[in-house]
């Protein structure tokens, strides 16, 4: 009953959506008729403003770092396997959103700062190389989920954890299908960072 609980309990956290809150709430906008539609938070940052992007992140990685921590610490590595999936899904088929939701990066990455935080430096680590060398957020995001199981292979963890790595990277692959059409046709959306204004020599704003 209390793995039931424990999972129960991380997907309705997983739901909650903080873009959708603050969008509505300071800007009086829902950031899924905006952008690229998505309640995530690469969208977050396009639509929002990097202040509340950044809010929304901190929420994001938060819905799926608490309810983990809480499994990991109270119940068994099974446990705390699934209410990672159960974060993950529900960020991404909210039942607060009829079913829609982002693509479970921002979560994802709770969750692993709760349950294997070297491993989640070392993917943080991968998509920031990623992204600062394409300004794609979406091939940054799926080169660090296809290395994630090696990743965790490589560190010998658990049966668990293998799984988990496998289910969660399908999952976030899937949230991406979109993004990987847009990839292979090259209609893809850059992201601009400030710093690629010096590399391409442009004046600031």
């Amino acid at each position: 009953m209390t793995m039931v609980a424990l999972v129960v309990l991380a997907y309705l956290v997983g739901s909650l959506s903080p873009s959708v809150f603050l969008g509505k709430l300071v800007k009086g906008i829902d950031v899924r008729d905006h952008g690229s539609g998505n309640a995530g938070t690469t969208n977050a940052f396009r639509v929002l403003g990097t202040g509340l992007g950044i809010a929304v992140l901190a929420g994001d990685v938060l819905k799926g770092f608490l309810p983990v921590l809480l499994a990991r610490e109270i119940s068994t590595p099974l446990a705390t396997v699934l209410a990672a999936l159960a974060a993950i899904g529900g960020h991404n088929w909210s039942v607060f959103l009829r079913g829609k939701g982002g693509k479970g990066v921002a979560t994802g990455a709770g969750t692993l700062l709760a349950m294997t935080p070297l491993i989640l430096a070392a993917l943080v680590a991968v998509f920031l190389a990623v992204l600062v060398l394409t300004r794609f957020v979406s091939l940054a995001s799926l080169t660090a989920v296809v290395l994630f199981p090696a990743f965790v292979i490589l560190a010998g963890r658990s049966a668990p954890y293998v799984v988990f790595s496998l289910v969660a990277s399908a999952v976030v692959m899937f949230a991406h299908r979109g993004n990987i059409v847009r990839l292979v046709r090259r209609k893809e959306r850059r992201t601009s960072m400030p710093w690629h204004r010096w590399i391409d020599h442009e004046p600031p704003s």
